[in-house]
């Protein structure tokens, strides 16, 4: 790869990631905290999360702390402000967090059975009537949805796009009811026929059953999506080149060197659903998903008969023209890496 193709696509993926334009001053942190997205209890994430944060505490000799929010916006904000300097997202809430909090992705979560991603889902009860999303459509207006939150990519961007944007439906006007909560949430409604469906991700399903033998047999699957690229780790890009690089360097050496690797494997295997070793990544990961969101606004637009016709043409055609550049530079980050 020459060096003008690097400088183009490094000035690309500057106007097309959402980099910021301002400079920020290089920090190095004497300490750092770690954001946790909310997909289960908190006690129960900050369990699985304590002894990698103690490793990492021991291994770059500065105190680390774990930070939890209600929500994802509330991680993003942590960020925002320089709470939280290294946070575990979704894809989704990743795009949120480069956008707003001066984030940078720079490893990829890895599923503990070694698959490249996972998978949105919707389930309903077992002794639900529903076999299909045709059947959940047709009865609509008798329906509790228990969805993600907004910041979601497999509780909401997902579903929202694939689903409910291709069949030309807006959920909250649509169904009777639509709750937003966390996968664990979601999955324990739908057991419990607290609502009639529920978005979910199939990482999820695997810890819950493990953790609800019981439950989860009360619950069925049936949609699945496409696959989603494994749940980015972001740092804020304000921290110096020395710090990056040696937190870096820990999050991947984790599992993989070194007299702990043994311990560190089982301490990887309780985050979350299960992990095996982080593997290198970048903002480029978040590609395909800023292509979704994309395209999901602009079937909101589309359906939107509020909006005057010209005005909606124009939202439309700028959309169209943001769609055609990430899908152009998608394709350069195919053909040079």
């Amino acid at each position: 790869m020459n060096n003008l193709c690097r400088a183009f696509i490094a000035g690309l993926v500057a106007a097309l990631v959402f980099m910021s334009g301002v400079a920020l001053a290089e920090k190095n942190p004497t300490s750092l905290t770690i954001g946790i997205i909310p997909t289960e209890s908190s006690s129960t994430a900050m369990k699985g999360f304590e002894p990698f944060r103690a490793d990492m505490e021991k291994a770059l000799g500065v105190p680390v702390k774990l930070f939890m929010a209600p929500d994802y916006a509330g991680v993003i904000e942590a960020m925002r402000f320089d709470k939280v300097q290294i946070a575990w997202f979704g894809n989704k809430s990743a795009i949120e967090a480069v956008n707003r909090a001066s984030g940078e992705v720079f490893v990829q979560t890895v599923d503990v059975t070694g698959n490249p991603g996972y998978w949105s889902i919707l389930v309903v009860h077992k002794d639900s009537p529903y076999k299909t999303i045709e059947d959940i459509i047709r009865d609509g207006k008798k329906l509790t949805f228990g969805n993600g939150d907004p910041n979601s990519t497999s509780g909401y961007l997902i579903p929202t796009y694939y689903v409910w944007g291709k069949h030309g439906i807006d959920p909250v006007k649509h169904f009777k009811l639509v709750r937003n909560a966390n996968h664990e949430t979601n999955l324990m409604a739908v057991a419990n026929k607290q609502v009639d469906f529920a978005t979910n991700n199939t990482e999820n399903w695997d810890k819950f059953s493990k953790a609800h033998p019981d439950l989860i047999k009360n619950v069925r699957i049936i949609w699945k999506s496409p696959l989603i690229p494994s749940d980015p780790m972001v740092w804020r890009k304000d921290l110096s080149k020395e710090w990056k690089s040696r937190i870096k360097g820990f999050f991947l050496a984790y599992g993989r060197i070194g007299a702990n690797k043994d311990k560190e494997l089982k301490v990887l295997a309780g985050m979350s659903s299960g992990w095996a070793p982080f593997q290198d990544s970048s903002n480029h990961q978040l590609l395909p998903i800023m292509e979704i969101n994309y395209a999901k606004n602009r079937m909101k637009i589309e359906h939107n008969d509020a909006v005057a016709a010209d005005t909606k043409a124009q939202q439309m055609a700028e959309i169209d023209k943001q769609l055609v550049e990430i899908q152009t530079y998608s394709k350069l980050v195919g053909k040079y890496n």
